[in-house]
């Protein structure tokens, strides 16, 4: 069985040979990597073994949708008195490449339309009074550059795309001359067509797609498109067990999301001693061939498993226990509209004034173009060469990421408050370096002895949250109610200043101190549960995470009332406690 290539740049370059084979088929590939020698040459790799017509375009990250998709050409339509269509950038790739730069910072709407014209193999206009159907075959390349940890590529473009290969850690001396002969991958492409493949093959595919936990039918069929290129490129006309493992190990490694479990071990029998042939005429010949020692299944899991990226399956723990899902692209503010600030978010029909809008002017003329010839015979007296009517008028909006703050409720009351504290304190301290880059603020409440505190009003400033945090003390009862009751004020304070709040709740669920400060366990508890129900009624992001000695089934249930990811961290330190914040609102 053949081993897929060991070194980043060696699966990376087999990846490019298969894209080059069946570009449309297969996608195209997510390639992370910074703007360096090593992606140039991947990239100028692929683009040498194309066919020599094949086009490429690149695309930036804030192309417009008539640049992207097609539309009117505003120039040419008032020259020539009548709509005349532009073709859009992806209609152009036709057959080819588009390669889109920083696509982990690509508009989800973008993204969409990306992968509609992926899906349906063709271009739909229907926008500015044209209405066509261009048909486009292409793969694309999302360049990604991200280094924070919530940047990444949109999940539905990623899925399209066959392939990922992350050049980061590749050095000058690993990436040697190119020999690859442009020929081969010529008479591969032409007789990919006629490559079969046997039903345990697929069977095999889809077998590792389920021991990976890949729910998506997308992986096994283009793992099965890689076979089929795979055997063209070696010259094989039927797909073997060797082009399978190659499939399996670039198409599925980097979206396992389980460790494949362990073969179970059969009990083995003894084999039965070994008899003398008989001699005689019709005594037949021993063979050299002899019968695999692992069925396909295992050695086609085996080498997909040894190309899963080291830290995804880590990651993935992580996302798990904190209710799943991929995380979008971009900062953790929720967006809000806006008439002038922010970064447009689309054109509408309105009056220039109204919210506060500006009027787009482009847009203005693009929407009174095709009716020039037909207002001009209308009307009898002479008017200006451009006629513009009210209902012409089209103005841009805007959006912009609100500011995030992160909310610290941090239950400072028993025999352990210290060792919280400390976990609570450091991580505060790490949130805050990220700060001046993602633009968040931070605010801690404590709760003890049946009060809440305001310790750090919402703040950026490192020295001041040391200042703060450093005089922090601990012990008393625990008026749990009290302490999300104010960690909600603040949140709604926080909401009408144009933030988005997230609340992080430190706590073992234990309460024995009411909302009036009198003691008594049963009426704190009930307590407890009617502040988390108003704090779900607010839908604030809220983690919760249990500081208890082992999970607890009160800090559960509080969970669960106030709609919060629930994580059992009984021994975390603060730099474990920081990337579970991070993970979670990211």
């Amino acid at each position: 069985m053949q081993a897929p290539a060991a070194s980043a740049w060696e699966r990376a370059v087999l990846a490019v040979q298969l894209l080059a084979i069946d570009p449309a088929g297969l996608g195209g590939m997510h390639l992370r990597a910074p703007a360096g020698f090593a992606r140039d040459a991947l990239l100028g790799l692929l683009r040498d073994l194309l066919p020599a017509d094949a086009p490429w375009r690149r695309v930036p990250l804030q192309i417009a949708d008539e640049r992207l998709l097609g539309g009117l050409d505003l120039a040419a339509t008032l020259k020539a008195g009548r709509p005349v269509a532009e073709r859009g950038v992806l209609a152009e790739v036709d057959g080819g490449v588009a390669v889109f730069a920083m696509a982990e910072r690509l508009a989800p709407e973008t993204a969409a339309r990306v992968v509609a014209v992926l899906d349906r193999g063709e271009v739909v206009l229907a926008r500015d009074g044209l209405s066509a159907v261009t048909p486009t075959r292409l793969a694309a390349i999302a360049l990604d550059e991200a280094v924070e940890a919530d940047e990444r590529l949109p999940a539905a473009f990623g899925e399209r795309l066959a392939f990922f290969a992350d050049l980061a850690a590749v050095r000058h001396g690993e990436i040697g001359a190119s020999s690859i002969d442009r020929d081969a991958i010529a008479a591969a492409r032409a007789s990919l067509a006629q490559i079969e493949i046997a039903p345990e093959m697929q069977a095999a595919i889809c077998g590792t797609a389920l021991a990976l936990g890949i729910g998506s039918s997308r992986a096994d069929l283009m793992a099965l498109r890689a076979a089929r290129a795979s055997a063209a490129l070696f010259g094989r006309a039927e797909v073997a067990g060797d082009d399978v493992s190659v499939a399996c190990a670039l198409v599925m490694a980097h979206r396992a999301t389980q460790v494949p479990a362990p073969p179970a071990e059969a009990e083995q029998e003894e084999p039965p001693p070994p008899q003398e042939p008989e001699q005689g005429d019709d005594a037949e010949p021993p063979t050299d061939s002899a019968t695999p020692d692992k069925p396909l299944d295992d050695m086609v899991l085996e080498a997909a498993a040894a190309a899963i990226p080291p830290d995804l399956l880590a990651r993935l723990k992580v996302a798990k226990a904190l209710g799943g899902g991929a995380a979008s692209a971009g900062k953790s503010g929720a967006l809000q509209k806006s008439g002038k600030r922010g970064r447009p978010a689309g054109v509408f029909r309105g009056l220039p004034g109204q919210r506060n809008a500006r009027l787009n002017l482009v847009a203005t003329l693009r929407a009174a173009a095709p009716w020039q010839r037909i207002r001009a015979a209308a009307s009898a007296a002479a008017a200006p060469r451009v006629r513009v009517l009210s209902e012409d008028f089209r103005v841009t909006r805007f959006k912009q990421r609100r500011e995030t703050t992160t909310i610290f409720a941090i239950d400072a009351s028993g025999s352990a408050a210290l060792h919280r504290l400390a976990e609570t304190k450091g991580a505060v301290e790490l949130l805050l370096a990220d700060c001046y880059v993602r633009r968040d603020r931070v605010s801690v409440i404590a709760f003890r002895a049946g009060r809440a505190e305001l310790v750090l009003p919402p703040t950026r400033s490192l020295v001041r949250a040391k200042r703060a945090l450093a005089g922090l003390p601990g012990g008393g009862g625990t008026p749990l109610a009290t302490g999300m009751d104010t960690a909600r004020e603040l949140a709604e304070a926080i909401r009408r200043q144009g933030g988005t709040p997230t609340l992080v709740l430190l706590t073992d669920g234990r309460a024995n101190v009411t909302r009036a400060g009198i003691g008594g366990r049963e009426s704190a508890e009930a307590d407890a549960l009617d502040a988390a129900r108003r704090i779900r009624a607010t839908a604030l992001r809220v983690l919760l995470v249990d500081t208890g000695p082992r999970p607890t089934p009160l800090a559960q249930t509080l969970s669960t009332a106030m709609g919060a990811v629930y994580l059992a961290l009984p021994r975390a330190d603060a730099a474990a406690l920081n990337r579970v914040v991070r993970s979670s609102f990211a």
